[in-house]
């Protein structure tokens, strides 16, 4: 399977709106949680997770302005005012883009907690594109909706990245080089544990972390360590991804951050892992494997290892290449309410 080399740019033909009394005026998308990062892929690597996501309900308004009618889930608190929202910021910036003259009603059900490492701000956004991008006269494929993804992202984090963003909107793992994404082949045999603890750890306070020197040979060996794990995903080589799939850079710097991170690590290595590191900000934990059976068991023992200092924790296994951004059905939006 050769990889898939998008481009996010959409063609001129695609951005034209034409009025139609055929498209739906509400519509239900749900995005998958996301382990950014991947260790060596600091804002470029990410990959969709089953297990968790965020809904969003999307409601086409006549009235040229974005609201936010509720947010319901795992996130209380947070802004309803559009601009300050990141999903509201998301489409506040496809409609200027795209200079539609109606609007759009929001309601967010939040499954990912903010601050957990998960992609809980990224799932937001691209929720509530997606559903939106179903009420359009001409709607966009994936991969145009993703610049309208940075600006909702950039609300939360404080910067344009798209290493949850991408995989996302496409589904399983995915390099991000500027506007082209590339989805990255990954053996179906190959899963994830991902194991996140009852603990906030605010994106803009792990990323403050990183502040400070770094020396040359460190980013050599992360360009080396993240070009191992891309042949290697290529080549279904579990010894080449083993090689590489190792943080030399990020990693020692938000370690602290995270409690226990040392002996969860251990644990999820302890079990056969190709690899295991934090996912995206932290403080969640993931490690990747070649058997379900192993990344089932890692789970078990990181929980365990989170358990030490403390903290209870919600574990998710599934296959690293993992699903994207979906529409639902009234009954699959029926369901998840219920």
């Amino acid at each position: 399977m050769n990889a898939m080399l998008l481009n996010a740019e959409p063609s001129q033909e695609s951005m034209i709106v034409r009025p139609s009394q055929k498209r739906p005026q509400l519509a239900h998308a749900f995005a998958p949680a996301c382990i950014g990062n991947v260790g060596v892929g600091f804002d470029i690597l990410g990959h969709s997770m089953a297990g968790a996501g965020d809904r969003a309900e999307v409601r086409r308004i006549e009235a040229p302005e974005v609201r936010i009618a509720a947010i319901h889930g795992k996130a209380p608190g947070l802004p309803l005012e559009a601009p300050h929202n990141t999903a509201g910021a998301a489409l506040l910036s496809m409609r200027k883009a795209l200079g539609l003259a109606h609007g759009f009603e929001l309601v967010l059900h939040k499954g990912i907690a903010l601050g957990s490492g998960m992609g809980g701000s990224a799932a937001s956004c691209v929720a509530a594109l997606v559903a939106a991008n179903a009420l359009l006269e001409r709607p966009l494929p994936p991969e145009a909706l993703y610049e309208f993804a940075l600006d909702g992202e950039a609300v939360a984090s404080g910067s344009r990245h798209g290493d949850n963003l991408a995989p996302m909107l496409l589904g399983g793992l995915v390099l991000v080089a500027g506007t082209r994404l590339v989805r990255i082949p990954v053996p179906a045999d190959w899963h994830c544990a991902l194991v996140h603890p009852h603990y906030v750890l605010e994106t803009r306070t792990a990323r403050a972390a990183l502040a400070g020197d770094y020396r040359l040979g460190e980013f050599v060996a992360q360009s080396a360590n993240l070009a191992l794990v891309l042949a290697g995903c290529h080549r279904g080589d579990a010894a080449m991804v083993r090689d590489g799939l190792r943080d030399v850079l990020v990693e020692p710097r938000r370690a602290p951050l995270v409690p226990n991170f040392a002996q969860v690590k251990q644990a999820a290595l302890d079990h056969a892992a190709l690899g295991a590191s934090i996912s995206g900000a932290g403080p969640s934990v993931f490690g990747w494997y070649q058997r379900r059976a192993d990344a089932e068991a890692a789970a078990a023992a990181m929980r365990a290892a989170f358990a030490e200092a403390g903290l209870d924790s919600d574990a998710f296994v599934a296959p690293i290449d993992g699903p994207a951004a979906r529409l639902l059905d009234d009954e699959d939006a029926a369901e998840a309410d219920a």
